[in-house]
């Protein structure tokens, strides 16, 4: 279990819905290729290399954490290479990105799965955990660990990769033995390996659910809540917050607050002080800049940043971030002027 004093950390206690000087700011992707640093480490290596390579996975996972004051540093990998631990072939190809090239298409394919420890088949993203805290431990910048989400890793072993409709996925949800068996067993490497990332020293786990959305409510409730429900209730044993983040899910809030999570991610496509207002205050929020606002003009971005700080009013447990990862190409000093410009607002004492 993870026992880090983090008293001065101001990400930890937002997410714990404690009061704050600042408000706290990290960004999904922030470690990426609008980063000049970054591509030049992809000019010598695979984003697969990068993850599997411990010392790279730190130096990049640095990267942001080198250039702005940010409040949170999250580990450089993705979701999809517990996949392979399950035994898919996963490849990312150029302009295609992540491809499974024996996906899950019938009920052998599910009982083919395999299901094994994650410091068994994940052991270089818990060994670049391991690097990043030593790195962190004098900054007091906490690491977050992630997990792709039991339907969303089920969404890319059935499809092979991304999609427009989900119907492969769709379908097999229809087939309730099969869906539960493949939910089963994904359900069990997402829990393990959380929990194994805050062992390795992660002091809060992300669980992202980027497909999730493209469910109905009744759906998402009935075929896959119960799994997510269930990581949730088991990786409580490692003694962290946890951040739970759907894309596009605003129409189910009420549904996504009985997961049980500390703290759950927003994109922009709904008003901070609406979707807290639906959620409740029994939970932080983190969110939710539109990533493309990042390619606004300065005065133009610091508004829209002004007005979720204002939803924000002042409440215990807002975390800025952006409502999806920061996109390519995205400038670099826009970047650090909105990092500057969040912990320069001082949080209203309401």
């Amino acid at each position: 279990m993870n026992m880090t004093n983090d008293n001065g950390s101001r990400f930890l206690r937002a997410c714990r819905r404690e009061r704050v000087d600042r408000t706290p700011i990290w960004l999904m992707r922030q470690a990426g290729r609008y980063m000049a640093e970054y591509r030049k480490v992809r000019e010598r290596h695979s984003i697969l290399e990068i993850i599997k390579t411990p010392e790279l996975a730190c130096e990049v996972t640095l990267q942001p954490l080198d250039a702005f004051e940010l409040d949170a540093g999250i580990i450089f990998s993705d979701i999809l290479p517990p996949l392979e631990g399950m035994g898919l072939d996963l490849e990312f190809t150029s302009g295609e990105g992540p491809v499974i090239r024996n996906p899950v298409r019938s009920t052998r394919d599910v009982e083919a799965l395999r299901v094994l420890p994650a410091n068994e088949t994940m052991g270089f993203t818990l060994d670049a955990i391991r690097l990043v805290r030593r790195e962190l431990e004098g900054r007091g910048v906490p690491l977050i660990g992630f997990s792709g989400a039991p339907f969303t890793l089920a969404c890319y072993a059935i499809e092979g990769g991304g999609s427009r409709n989900y119907l492969r996925t769709k379908q097999t949800m229809s087939a309730t033995e099969a869906w539960r068996d493949l939910m089963d067993k994904m359900s069990t490497v997402v829990a393990d390996y959380l929990v194994s990332q805050a062992d390795a020293g992660a002091q809060v786990l992300q669980l992202f659910d980027t497909w999730a959305g493209e469910l109905s409510p009744r759906d998402y409730k009935n075929k896959v809540m119960p799994y997510t429900k269930s990581v949730i209730e088991k990786v409580r044993q490692a003694g962290v917050p946890i951040i739970y983040f759907g894309k596009n899910m605003n129409g189910m809030l009420e549904v996504v607050r009985e997961l049980g999570s500390d703290v759950v991610g927003i994109d922009w496509r709904i008003d901070l002080d609406e979707a807290w207002r639906r959620l409740g205050d029994g939970v932080a929020i983190q969110g939710n800049l539109d990533p493309a606002a990042l390619f606004d003009p300065w005065d133009e971005l610091k508004k829209k940043a002004k007005v979720i700080l204002e939803q924000a009013s002042g409440r215990c447990g807002h975390i800025f971030n952006l409502g999806h990862g920061i996109l390519p190409k995205t400038p670099v000093d826009n970047v650090r002027r909105l990092v500057d410009y969040v912990h320069g607002t001082e949080v209203q004492k309401t």
